[in-house]
């Protein structure tokens, strides 16, 4: 059996998507905020973070920009575009579908 913070294939492109919805963060905040959220549950890595910022970019999902950090430290800011917009709503769509027939699996089966 999987640890309870393993992820379903998918899942950290819209996690991602959906913290940075409002406003913009860095990595290490996007991380943190995730952890947050998920009650100490889901805790991403670095080595999978990152290069799923650079692929959400690449798409043009997501676009970045460097600032100061409220520490002071450069940092690259991560915001949604407006077709990441269109993909968040596509991809919860999808999420609410999936969990949806879990759930009725395992209430029902």
């Amino acid at each position: 059996m999987g640890k309870p913070t393993d992820l379903v294939q998918g899942t950290l492109d819209l996690l991602i998507l959906r913290t940075i919805e409002h406003e913009p963060k860095h990595g290490w905040a996007i991380a943190k905020r995730i952890r947050q959220v998920s009650n100490e549950v889901l805790r991403v890595q670095q080595g999978s973070l990152y290069p799923a910022l650079y692929r959400l970019e690449r798409e043009g999902w997501i676009a970045g920009r460097w600032a100061a950090t409220e520490t002071g430290r450069e940092a690259k800011f991560y915001s949604l575009t407006s077709t990441g917009r269109a993909h968040l709503q596509h991809e919860v769509a999808a999420w609410e579908r999936l969990s949806g027939a879990i759930d009725l699996v395992i209430q029902r089966a």
